[in-house]
């Protein structure tokens, strides 16, 4: 699967990487596993519900998530899965 990161998310993995290079190399490795089978056990995915109802989760760690949509490429519009 193919994703890209907003510019405000590359800006929060960047501080991670100065402060903490074990969580920023746990995000890449987790990343790297969400494009290659978004359906991975360790990812925990997940869609959320309620206002965040087009929003989806991913682990990272036991507590850390990352929270992402789906984009429909050809349209750019977001993608109801």
């Amino acid at each position: 699967m193919k994703y890209s990161l907003s510019s405000q998310c590359k800006k929060q993995i960047d501080k991670i990487k100065q402060k903490d290079g074990f969580l920023y190399k746990k995000i890449k490795k987790q990343l790297k596993i969400f494009a290659q089978d978004p359906q991975h056990s360790s990812l925990r995915l997940h869609k959320l519900s309620g206002s965040q109802s087009d929003t989806w989760s991913i682990s990272i760690n036991r507590s850390i998530r990352m929270l992402f949509v789906y984009q429909d490429i050809k349209s750019g519009k977001m993608k109801r899965v």
